[in-house]
């Protein structure tokens, strides 16, 4: 999140990548639950498992653009993780991932691999400002980027998962 509280990232889809590259990076288990929320946001609880370290996020975002959304984040407690998924919106199934983070260019990168996908993954690089440059990384194959394209969120997911 930059410093006027937005959340500016770009999305890729990618190649699933090979095994020693995914070995070189630190990794995360993630579960994510939408929850019923208010019209033009995406409310979620996210528990993300570290090794031994559990962590629990409540966040609420606000799409301005396709780049850049008003996030509110904030770390809970198991017993507020727990109180809000009675929240949990039926319509949406739970997206669970493997995070795979890395630094690339001076940058933290994201990669997500999900259990429905064996062929390809989320490629994410948070940004500062919509106009920062990067550079991708050279070791993994883009197969397009997807920031533009509303079905490849995470809250897109949890309804309908595209065929390419």
């Amino acid at each position: 999140m930059n410093i006027d509280g937005f959340e500016i990232e770009r999305k890729f889809l990618i190649a699933m990548p090979d095994s020693a590259f995914l070995r070189r990076c630190e990794s995360s288990e993630i579960t994510q639950t939408y929850l019923l929320g208010a019209e033009n946001t995406t409310e979620r609880v996210r528990r993300r498992v570290r090794g031994e370290k559990c962590e629990y996020t409540h966040t609420v975002k606000r799409k301005l653009n396709s780049m850049r959304r008003v996030e509110d984040e904030h770390a809970i407690g198991a017993e507020e993780y727990e109180e809000l998924l009675k929240h949990a919106d039926p319509a949406r199934r739970t997206i669970e991932k493997t995070r795979y983070c890395f630094e690339h260019g001076g940058l933290l990168w994201e990669l997500d691999v999900f259990p429905f996908w064996t062929d390809r993954a989320f490629l994410e690089i948070e940004l500062t400002d919509e106009g920062d440059g990067f550079t991708l990384p050279p070791e993994l194959r883009i197969i397009r980027e997807v920031t533009d394209d509303p079905r490849y969120t995470n809250a897109a997911l949890s309804l309908e998962i595209p065929e390419e």
